[in-house]
């Protein structure tokens, strides 16, 4: 990697003012790197600006974070004491405000001016083509644009007549449609079709909502014995990962996470071999009849939508809460690209053969988020400092796929699980094993100081 800056420091690019940019940027402040954030919108926050103008934004009116603020928590910046143990949407873009206050981040950042292309130059670096028609040069581009933002629908045979929404546009029972008196069909059982299927099946609203699945899902509590549910959840590198899975899905029936006590189809998985769903409310909308269950479409006709238990049913609109598509709009897509959310990345981070581009927050980390982008900006941080160097490319490669039996051996092939993996698990990775090892290479090809000059030898006879 090029260094341009005359503090000999990489000059650096930011794409992106969320989670994942904001918590680079500040590692980056942190080593004193020169850095700007280049964001399309004119806020922070990203995926949780409510309402935000970029379109980037998936938080629906009524949304809580469904992991708790204990453990959501950046590790050098906690959430307030008074808190729920489940904020608000509002609450967390607040969080978010008084992070970039407390380390003086907005002032690295160039709001309504984000990339629009990113070319790598042969010689190194990138040239930044931005929505102001500007061209920037840096020595290192950090890629923190998100992954949940670009919806990704189901793709069934036949024509729906009807309305159609994915979940990614919904904003409450009014907006963008009105969703009151309707026959609706909630398709996917993620957290959002969780949320979305309990609100618009709320008897006041006088609607008929039925909830379709492909694969079915494990639903987990949000509390257990009085406390958030994710405190109980923390495995140990020191036991072998398929151990602890095993003594989890022993233990399943515990929570009461089975589907089929709620008439949902029985799960294609064991438990934790796909991402769960967390929700209280959702089995109870099942049991009081509020919610009718119905296995994946299998044709859509008219209005009519033809289910793989025989049966079919009329409705009126079709909610899609079925993930979304990683996306890197500023990138040639022969040069980089995520098809079918596949893209190889060392550490989900780096790009082998590439030394100048690195890639922050694109994992389905559980049970936590904020934390696993801290612990990859860490590395990113010493990475750009030159204390830490990467392997080799034939290296990398071998862990990559090392990683990806490590986390995703055990999953289902689907779009939203090929980037999943166990935050506990992967944080001990880089701070004990990973970042000590880049440290040791860096310190093996510094160059050495040069020798100090021999002392003249004393003349014969002085």
């Amino acid at each position: 990697m090029r260094t341009t800056d005359p503090t000999g420091l990489p000059t650096t690019a930011i794409i992106g003012a969320g989670i994942s940019g904001l918590t680079a940027g500040k590692m980056l402040g942190d080593y004193g790197v020169p850095y700007t954030c280049y964001e399309t919108s004119d806020r922070i926050g990203g995926n949780w600006a409510f309402g935000n103008p970029n379109g980037h934004s998936s938080a629906y009116r009524s949304l809580h974070i469904d992991t708790s603020k204990h453990r959501l928590s950046f590790k050098d910046f906690p959430m307030p004491e008074e808190y729920p143990d489940f904020p608000h949407h509002t609450q967390i873009k607040d969080y978010l405000e008084s992070y970039a206050a407390a380390f003086d981040l907005k002032r690295h950042i160039e709001f309504e001016n984000g990339v629009q292309h990113a070319r790598h130059r042969e010689d190194g670096g990138w040239e930044l083509t931005l929505q102001s028609g500007e061209q920037r040069e840096v020595d290192l581009l950090v890629v923190a644009n998100g992954h949940h933002w670009d919806p990704r629908y189901a793709d069934f045979p036949g024509e729906f007549t009807g309305e159609t929404i994915h979940s990614h546009h919904y904003i409450d029972p009014t907006d963008p449609l009105d969703f009151k008196g309707k026959r609706i069909l909630v398709v996917g059982l993620g957290n959002s079709a969780a949320d979305i299927a309990v609100e618009l099946s709320s008897r006041s609203l006088q609607n008929q909502v039925t909830l379709s699945t492909r694969s079915s899902a494990w639903i987990v509590p949000k509390y257990a014995y009085g406390l958030p549910a994710d405190k109980y959840f923390v495995t140990t590198p020191y036991l072998p990962l398929k151990w602890q899975r095993w003594m989890v899905q022993k233990m399943q029936f515990m929570t009461g996470s089975n589907p089929e006590l709620y008439g949902l189809p029985k799960p294609n998985h064991k438990f934790f071999e796909a991402h769960p769903t967390q929700s209280v409310e959702l089995p109870l909308r099942l049991g009081s009849g509020d919610i009718t269950p119905k296995p994946n479409v299998t044709l859509l006709d008219g209005e009519t939508v033809h289910f793989e238990d025989g049966t079919s049913s009329d409705f009126d609109i079709i909610v899609y809460a079925t993930g979304y598509n990683i996306t890197f709009p500023f990138f040639d897509e022969d040069f980089i690209s995520a098809p079918g959310n596949h893209i190889r990345l060392f550490k989900r981070m780096f790009k082998p053969g590439l030394d100048d581009v690195v890639f922050i927050g694109f994992a389905q980390a559980t049970p936590t988020l904020f934390p696993f982008v801290e612990s990859q900006t860490r590395l990113l941080g010493a990475y750009a400092v030159g204390r830490y160097a990467l392997p080799s490319v034939a290296e990398m490669e071998a862990t990559i796929d090392a990683d990806h039996e490590k986390f995703l051996g055990h999953v289902l092939d689907r779009p939203r699980h090929t980037q999943q993996l166990d935050y506990f698990i992967y944080e001990h990775d880089l701070r004990a094993k990973e970042i000590p090892a880049g440290v040791e290479r860096a310190a093996r090809r510094r160059p050495a100081p040069a020798a100090a000059p021999a002392p003249a030898r004393a003349a014969v006879g002085a």
